[in-house]
């Protein structure tokens, strides 16, 4: 058994096009896993193997700061499929909310195309970002107003160790800012199979973000087509397409701050700008602001700087890039340079919102 190599299992592969930076890191081994069946074999041939395992979905969030010595699997299951309209048993009289299953190899873009196709709406503000449907949890990924917690009803899980699959409501994944149960106690330990959505079959707006409000202002009815393709529009004016230039998206998290912290800082920065946070209790905190880190990183002086291939996006400075051949080296030394300059002149620490493999080297 200690020399078994499983069906499609590679050694010594460049994962150079699957990760969105296009940086060119080498796994020891890799395979893209199609069931659930291809995912235990290659959990299994790990566990004998005694190697580290790394899995990736779309390669969209990550950093890989040097080769993999273990073993790579890529999420690769799909299918999308309509459970059920929720009906009286769910308080929906109506039936107007329904259930929808995706599974977690299926590109979130594409995803979201098909619901709003479909006439399943509520995801119309998470349109064109890039990454896999299982990432979306994990991440609990957010845009212009909306989060992915607001939808998901659960998440289909696989034990690592175990092999043990189980179902996580949205309680028990632990939704905050940018974070989730996985990228906390349950990191390492669990993978996504699927995630269910509980969209509605009639339009449900959300304009709460000013900049999409604004784009859609001359409708006097906007619907969800309108706002997915504001949406679109909106991030490709201000994001590069990692298709054409390598990067991860945000790279930073936009901080939360104490509003004392806040105050003090608007008193020698007056345009800085602030958005409401949540509470534990989902309401809005009297003590704890977010600001954004674009305006931090722009202010401080970095909007378009260079280091080697690795540069910030002269349209979005929340956004690093690969402007062709950059190296991880490159990037990290670009992130920590910025997250210094931040620190020296506003006292935030800016927090990576990529994750770095492995974790961030130290220094």
């Amino acid at each position: 058994m200690t020399g078994f190599v499983p069906a499609g299992m590679q050694e010594n592969v460049d994962l150079g096009s699957r990760n969105t930076f296009g940086i060119h890191a080498r796994a020891r081994y890799f395979c893209a896993v199609h069931t659930l069946q291809e995912l235990r074999v290659a959990l299994q041939f790990r566990r004998v193997k005694k190697l580290p395992l790394l899995v990736l979905g779309g390669g969209s969030n990550v950093l890989l700061c040097s080769d993999y010595p273990g073993v790579v699997v890529q999420i690769a299951l799909h299918g999308i499929e309509l459970l059920t309209g929720t009906g009286d048993e769910q308080g929906d009289p109506q039936g107007s909310e329904l259930l929808v299953r995706a599974a977690a190899g299926e590109n979130w873009h594409e995803f979201v195309q098909h619901c709003l196709h479909k006439g399943y709406h509520g995801l119309e503000n998470l349109a064109l970002i890039p990454g896999s449907v299982g990432a979306a949890p994990i991440q609990n990924i957010g845009a212009y107003g909306v989060e992915i917690q607001e939808w998901l009803s659960a998440v289909t899980v696989l034990d690592i160790n175990t092999g043990e699959v189980e179902t996580l409501s949205s309680a028990q994944c632990e939704f905050g800012y940018r974070d989730s149960v996985f990228k906390g106690r349950l990191r390492g330990r669990k993978i996504v199979l699927d995630v269910t959505f509980r969209l509605h079959r009639h339009a449900q707006v959300n304009l709460s973000y000013a900049a999409l409000a604004q784009a859609l202002s001359g409708l006097t009815d906007p619907q969800p087509a309108d706002v997915f393709n504001a949406v679109c529009a909106i991030r490709r004016s201000k994001l590069p397409d990692p298709a054409v230039l390598g990067n991860a998206g945000s790279f930073f998290k936009n901080p939360v701050i104490p509003r004392l912290q806040y105050d003090a800082l608007v008193r020698i920065h007056a345009e800085l700008p602030s958005y409401p946070v949540q509470d534990k209790a989902g309401q809005p905190s009297a003590v704890m602001v977010k600001v954004p880190a674009a305006w931090l990183i722009e202010k401080a002086g970095w909007k378009g700087r260079i280091c080697g291939q690795a540069a910030v996006y002269q349209q979005q400075p929340l956004v690093l890039v690969n402007r062709g051949g950059a190296t991880a080296a490159e990037i990290v030394t670009l992130a920590r340079q910025i997250m210094e300059a931040v620190e020296r002149l506003f006292d935030i620490r800016l927090e990576p919102e990529v994750q770095w493999i492995p974790a961030e080297p130290p220094g």
